[in-house]
């Protein structure tokens, strides 16, 4: 039988989100449960609520710890209250970016699997306070999440005092999903016995001492999801490109016919790669070792094509939640969820041969990737996982449109204006122009790819030009640039509201 979460723990505990707020320190460091959904909601609301009804005693102000992205009940109403100060790993909530990029908040954009070790070691401030949200609490103060696991198990770890929301939204039936296990600290980490995408090795709970835990806040709040949108012409076309090279790799015994684990980023672009998938006749079952589980997984469920799936956090619509909750004793033998510390470990990433795909905002013709800042120096979201998996991935695969902006916008450039991925870590790029190979090129041939298959045909002449130029011109000639015309593109941009000359 389910453990009841009205046992005499809870019952000690139960307040309601005012008073937990009320307890929570005026300025510190708060780490919360939360990979783009399963965060907590009613205390940071509470908190928001708080700070606006201050008296003046003092300001409030906290460093802000996650696993990835929140969403508006977390980031947005914190950021609103001019409550954050610091900001790490990774975001995605319009006014908390406004404030980044205004440079009222501090924001550490860092690779996913660094985080908990910063932690650990004292890199980062000390956590005041954990919050996170779940489905259960035992009488003994093991904390059963809901449908992320994010950084939670180091959090609670770490935390002088724990907060837990049980969210009455989701089933009971959540418990047993997660796997938690957290790999050792070097120098004394050990092997991580994962070499299958279904292989568990912990438990299903995150164990807390619980005298630890603060207070407990009943809520009954499903994650704010945007529906993603079908895949347009563009989508569709560059995942057709993605499925057609993934098929070439196979006939060559490259890839297995029964293919290798794949890791999708977020986004409409890695939705329709996992829907093309499930369409084409040729692609047998599939197995996904990745972060977050997006609504595509039930394209794949309903064509018989989703052998296992390990993910950080399941991400779905209010329609593909409902589903999920429909069939969620059945789906418990294909999802596992994990930590991010083994979602994004690099071990477990090099040793099962993932296919890794991400999103770039721009390219460079050298294979150089910026996946963050807009124009060089304004912050979109953070590099998130992005780089745990590129890498460590088998095969690297960076997707993008090959324009934005209606066309003003070429994502493919002499240099990019902000690098995330440099060349050696970025082995295939595709647009819905085609697909670039990068594989043992050196950099000018590298650099021929990408423009004949990648750019927008209204920006090759250009490319073409700045490259052939710089190889006459450049003083060295390994990887030609003219470092008075290398930003020209971004440049006209900024002054005409377009890269395309007048």
């Amino acid at each position: 039988m389910p453990i009841q979460n009205d046992n005499p723990l809870v019952r000690s505990k139960l307040m309601s989100a005012e008073d937990a707020a009320s307890l929570l320190p005026r300025t510190g460091t708060i780490a919360t449960s939360g990979f783009t959904n399963g965060h907590p909601k009613a205390i940071p609301a509470a908190l928001a609520r708080r700070i606006a009804s201050d008296g003046g005693e003092g300001e409030f102000g906290y460093n802000l710890y996650t696993g990835a992205s929140t969403g508006e009940e977390l980031d947005g109403v914190l950021a609103r209250a001019k409550a954050i100060r610091y900001r790490t790993p990774f975001m995605s909530t319009p006014d908390l970016r406004n404030q980044i990029n205004s440079g009222e908040v501090e924001f550490v954009d860092a690779h996913l699997s660094h985080l908990s070790s910063y932690i650990a070691h004292g890199i980062l401030d000390p956590i005041d306070a954990a919050i996170v949200e779940a489905v259960d609490v035992a009488s003994d103060g093991r904390i059963y999440l809901t449908t992320s696991s994010g950084m939670s198990p180091t959090f609670v770890a770490y935390a002088r005092e724990v907060f837990v929301e049980l969210n009455e939204a989701h089933p009971l039936e959540l418990k047993g999903y997660h796997d938690i296990f957290l790999p050792e600290l070097a120098p004394h980490g050990r092997p991580i016995h994962i070499t299958s995408v279904d292989d568990r090795i912990g438990v299903p709970y995150v164990s807390c001492d619980p005298g630890r835990i603060r207070g407990i806040v009943k809520t009954h709040r499903r994650d704010h999801v945007e529906p993603f949108r079908k895949p347009d012409a563009v989508s569709a076309a560059i995942a057709g490109h993605v499925l057609e090279f993934v098929r070439h790799e196979v006939a060559f015994g490259r890839i297995p016919k029964n293919l290798l684990p794949f890791q999708s980023g977020v986004g409409n672009v890695a939705n329709a790669v996992l829907a093309e998938m499930a369409a084409a006749d040729w692609v047998p079952p599939v197995r996904m070792y990745t972060e977050v589980l997006q609504d595509s997984v039930f394209d794949l469920l309903d064509a018989e094509k989703l052998e296992f799936a390990s993910t950080c956090a399941l991400t779905f619509s209010p329609a593909a939640e409902t589903r999920f909750h429909e069939s969620i004793s059945e789906l418990r033998r294909r999802f596992v969820i994990r930590p991010q510390e083994i979602s994004n470990n690099p071990e477990v990433i090099r040793r099962m041969g993932i296919i890794a795909m991400n999103t770039a905002l721009e390219v460079d013709i050298y294979g150089h990737v910026n996946s963050t800042h807009v124009m060089g120096s304004a912050m979109m979201n953070g590099i998130g996982g992005s780089g745990d998996f590129t890498r460590n991935a088998y095969i690297s695969i960076f997707l993008t449109p090959s324009t934005a902006k209606g066309g003003k916008i070429s994502a493919v450039v002499p240099m990019v204006s902000h690098v995330d991925h440099v060349e050696h870590s970025v082995q295939i790029v595709v647009t819905e122009q085609g697909l670039a190979d990068l594989r043992g090129l050196c950099p000018v041939r590298r650099a021929r790819a990408i423009i004949e298959n990648c750019a927008a045909p209204q920006y090759r002449d250009l490319l073409e030009e700045y490259l052939d130029h710089a190889i006459r011109v450049s003083k060295g000639g390994h990887m030609p640039h003219d470092l008075d015309r290398v930003f020209e593109l971004h440049r006209r941009y900024a002054d005409t509201g377009s890269m395309l000359p007048e």
